[in-house]
């Protein structure tokens, strides 16, 4: 083979050798320590070498999407000018929904659109002060209303 590589063509793989591997793998959906000490997700896959920046993309617009769908549900999120929900759907990435719905005066004030109001109660918060510069960027396009 003089040097060269073929990258990998997964429909030369057998479908019946995939199952088996993700047989002999089992699933899981969490992180684990496997029996040689590991970090591992997935069928298998050690997580000791990182991701390839696909996987990390591929993630991304997986999670983006879920905070997006999980704000839809809200008449507040829904009636909100586009850099208002954009705004809030990087609260959503960072804190997740639990905590994001945690900020009634924020989405009160939202509600009212009184938009000041509503960046300063995002600004009055221990997140804020746990991100920083992020919760000042976001206060700031909520303020913009």
């Amino acid at each position: 083979m003089s040097g060269s590589h073929k990258e990998l063509d997964l429909m030369d793989v057998d479908e019946r050798i995939q199952a088996w591997i993700k047989q002999c793998e089992g699933l899981k959906l969490e992180a684990y320590v496997d029996t040689r000490g590991h970090l591992t997700v997935g069928w298998g896959r050690n997580l000791e070498n990182g991701i390839s920046q696909d996987e990390a993309e591929f993630m991304f617009q997986n999670d983006l999407a879920r905070c997006v769908k999980e704000l839809e549900q809200y008449a507040w999120y829904q009636i909100q000018p586009q850099h208002i929900k954009n705004a809030l759907i990087n609260m959503n990435f960072n804190l997740g929904i639990t905590k994001l719905t945690e900020f009634t005066h924020m989405i009160s004030a939202l509600i009212n659109k009184d938009y000041t109001t509503a960046s300063y109660a995002a600004l009055n918060s221990n997140w804020a002060k746990e991100v920083g510069q992020r919760a000042k960027d976001i206060a700031l396009m909520i303020r913009q209303g």
